[in-house]
């Protein structure tokens, strides 16, 4: 089989919700690296989360699509650090966040600066930022001061529905936005997402289209869903996500992604009899 670019959400796709990997998802992603293919991890954690990720599963060369899309990292034990940015895309977050705070002003707001440090308008939830010691907490009006990769907007109380509702309301045209699982809004330059730093990837990589999977499980994962030739997408996700997928594979708990892979790719689903779990936090 030719050389794949695969693309993999993290969280709630290849780890579950408390940053362990399962060994079957572990021991099939290993086998599709050694037979040559292309694991890319696409996700919206920050970089050095994204990195949690590639470290625990091995990878050394490659691409990694980050901050959904905004930042993509060139992978490469030859450099210092093992990584090096590949491509930055960032905006003026002034504009958006204004229209965040007067709509939700009891939220948490996040800003990413182009040079991957973050700011925050207070303390995150305990474990819902993997990279915690690299935020900075800052006056709101700060954040307005910022250049951004991303912003992320996050209201801990309330309900789903109010939080969707207030979201509606933003008339946000200029930006990309994703709603994520726990009243948490991602937002990313006009036009960026993992299907755009995808789409740097794939080119960089020479790989056709026609050899391009996916795999994920929350509404940021929608464009990269589409975009991919072959979409996987988990158990546990959202209709609007299930409609567009290739292949609805089992619930993150019942290793649906090392499922599907093996389904697709043709794997000894011998594979699945693996125990035991990684902790890819540090």
């Amino acid at each position: 089989m030719a050389p794949h670019l695969i693309a993999l959400d993290v969280d709630g796709t290849i780890v579950d919700y408390d940053g362990s990997l399962s060994e079957p998802v572990r021991q099939v992603l290993d086998r599709l690296a050694e037979e040559g293919h292309h694991l890319v991890i696409s996700t919206g954690r920050a970089l050095p989360g994204a990195l949690e990720v590639v470290r625990a599963l091995g990878l050394k060369h490659g691409f990694v699509v980050c901050s959904n899309g905004s930042v993509v990292a060139r992978l490469d034990p030859e450099l210092p650090l093992g990584w090096e940015l590949h491509h930055v895309v960032s905006f003026d977050p002034r504009d958006a966040l204004e229209k965040m705070y007067e709509a939700l002003p009891t939220a948490l707001f996040l800003v990413e600066d182009p040079d991957l440090h973050r700011w925050a308008s207070g303390e995150f939830p305990v474990g819902e930022l993997a990279e915690s010691d690299t935020l900075d907490i800052v006056d709101f009006e700060e954040l307005l001061t910022k250049r951004a990769t991303r912003i992320v907007m996050r209201e801990v109380n309330g309900t789903a529905e109010e939080f969707a509702a207030a979201v509606d309301s933003l008339g946000l045209h200029e930006v990309s936005y994703s709603v994520g699982w726990s009243n948490w809004l991602d937002i990313a330059p006009d036009g960026i997402s993992k299907a755009s730093g995808l789409a740097l990837v794939e080119s960089e990589l020479g790989v056709d289209h026609e050899h391009t999977v996916g795999a994920g499980d929350g509404l940021n994962d929608l464009e990269m869903i589409e975009w991919v030739e072959h979409s996987i997408v988990m158990g546990q996700a959202k209709d609007e996500l299930k409609v567009l997928a290739s292949v609805v594979t089992d619930p993150i708990e019942d290793d649906g992604l090392a499922v599907a892979l093996i389904d697709y790719f043709g794997l000894d689903d011998s594979l699945l009899d693996a125990t035991g779990t990684t902790d890819t936090r540090p």
